[in-house]
């Protein structure tokens, strides 16, 4: 049980009967030397971090050191104006509330990294709370997104440095994706027909942090994968197919890293960190010239 590929995860439920979710506790327990129950009380504490994570950016002060984020989650949140529907205007709030919080060092789960950590939150949280999922299935959601991130990690990368913003954002939407089908009961090949719809959408997403922080424009784009989450689920569930297998696009995430410049992968010298605004950002916020 080495799980290199989403495949053999998928061939391992079909052979035993389990789900993706429970294939996950086997694989932890045998890998970990762990039972079931530390497998669960682990899950659910870094369920209520990113609960928390959530909720002390929609509530409380959330202005970044650097100036750039201010606020935003409630902004959007409260915005009277809605283009996205009721439940995924809330979703993206969600999402933005966490990369505030990580701004502010606040405590965050990263999920898989820092810089992307607003997506699986605001992917439960409102999976809780606008479809009426029970809160005690959300650590098996959980288990189904490390699927995604385990096979992830073995056959591209999470790194910025490696892969750009598809390696943080890209995979999160992945796993975000994943855990909306398994929750609404989607079946495992579903699950990863979602997966691919999700890396595709972020295929070549350059890493490029103004003044080197994870906030501009890394908080919006965890906003826009969780609508990449949300958008590659319910088209895994209305039945559409990846041409390309879920296993080949990960595969090919990492061939599209390795051709990517370097300067476009988390050096804070390409794409918009490199732009005229923001060079003066980095010139503010730290009082130097931006590495040309």
């Amino acid at each position: 049980m080495e799980f290199q590929l989403l495949s053999e995860i998928a061939d391992y439920c079909r052979s035993t009967g389990k789900d993706m979710a429970q294939a996950m506790v086997d694989y932890e327990m045998k890998h970990r030397g762990v039972t079931r129950e530390q497998v669960y009380n682990n899950l659910k504490r870094i369920l209520l971090v990113m609960e928390e994570s959530v909720e002390q950016g929609l509530t409380q002060q959330v202005i970044s050191p650097s100036g750039m984020l201010d606020n935003w989650a409630k902004k959007i949140h409260d915005a009277n104006v809605n283009t996205l529907g009721a439940s995924l205007k809330k979703a993206v709030a969600r999402a933005v509330a966490v990369g505030e919080v990580n701004a502010c060092m606040g405590k965050i789960a990263a999920a898989p990294t820092a810089g992307s950590a607003g997506i699986m939150p605001a992917v439960l949280v409102t999976m809780m709370d606008e479809h009426n999922v029970p809160r005690q299935r959300l650590p098996d959601a959980l288990l189904v997104a490390s699927a995604v991130g385990l096979i992830f990690a073995k056959n591209s990368s999470f790194a910025g440095s490696e892969a750009g913003c598809m390696g943080e954002t890209g995979s999160a939407a992945a796993m975000g994706a994943a855990s909306i089908v398994y929750l609404l009961g989607g079946t495992t090949e579903q699950i990863l027909e979602s997966v691919g719809f999700a890396l595709k959408a972020s295929m070549g997403l350059v890493c490029d942090p103004v003044a080197g922080l994870v906030e501009e424009p890394c908080t919006t784009r965890n906003a826009v994968g969780v609508a990449n989450a949300f958008v590659s689920a319910q088209m895994a569930l209305a039945g559409l197919r990846s041409l390309i297998p879920a296993d080949e696009v990960i595969q090919a995430t990492r061939e599209v890293g390795e051709l990517m410049s370097p300067r476009l992968k988390e050096s804070g010298q390409g794409g918009l960190a490199n732009t005229k605004t923001g060079r003066e950002i980095q010139k503010r916020v730290f009082r130097t010239e931006p590495q040309k």
